[in-house]
């Protein structure tokens, strides 16, 4: 009988210690940030069609000019994370942005990438160009040809439900967390646009330069656990 009660609270230890390890395994503790720009240099990041007079670091900010249009990508792809960054416009009506699940590429025809958008612009922007007023920043959407669903339409695109960014030399924060065909944008401490069901779950990450000063810093990402992605759903590998 003592044989009995010993092998069943040894097997309890176990089936315990096995809970305990599975838990730690998942908790926050294990999740943490990296910077994704380390605010020195472009390790990391790999020009893909602008030039060497378009990106530089100065006093731990990545300024961009704007010129020629195009993107710089990260070196290696991603699926699911959190990307926190902060940016602000130099000019009035400035334009710029991030693209995530990218294709890390430009098109025949056009210099900018397949990806999802997470727009920049600058207050002005609307006005300048004789757009409508929901055309600011913080829209969320599929360029390209890729697709996803908005979940505050305004056609392909998901406008923001609230107008919290600041205008030109004042600092913006960004949170975008983006998980399995999913994004979620934070505007200045509140989320308030998202779409879902993206063609692309894994690709890299882009930062654009769109004809306008933009300066960005303390660009970091928290990877999370990958999901079940096919091949069809991640972006080609690029050379």
């Amino acid at each position: 009988m003592r044989s009995i009660i010993l092998k069943h609270y040894a097997m309890a230890m176990l089936a315990f210690a096995l809970t305990l390890h599975v838990s730690r395994a998942q908790t926050p503790e294990n999740l943490s940030f990296r910077p994704l720009f380390n605010g020195k240099n472009l390790n990391g990041w790999v020009d893909v069609n602008t030039s060497k007079d378009t990106w530089k670091v100065k006093n731990g900010t990545l300024i961009c000019s704007g010129k020629p249009i195009g993107v710089m990508r990260s070196d290696r792809q991603y699926e699911n994370f959190i990307l926190e960054v902060e940016w602000k416009h130099m000019e009035a009506g400035g334009n710029s942005g991030i693209f995530v699940w990218s294709e890390g590429t430009p098109q025949e025809t056009d210099p900018l990438t397949k990806a999802i958008e997470v727009q920049m612009l600058e207050l002005d922007y609307a006005r300048q160009h004789n757009a409508t007023d929901d055309y600011v920043h913080g829209e969320l959407f599929p360029t390209m040809g890729m697709t996803a669903v908005p979940d505050n339409p305004r056609g392909i695109r998901s406008k923001s439900l609230e107008k919290r960014c600041k205008g030109k030399g004042e600092w913006n924060k960004y949170v975008v967390v983006c998980v399995d065909g999913t994004v979620k944008l934070s505007v200045n401490g509140k989320f308030v646009n998202g779409l879902r069901n993206s063609e692309r779950k894994r690709g890299y990450i882009c930062l654009e330069a769109e004809g306008a000063e933009i300066h960005f810093r303390n660009m970091r990402i928290m990877e999370l656990p990958d999901g079940i992605t096919s091949a069809a759903q991640t972006a080609p590998l690029v050379n």
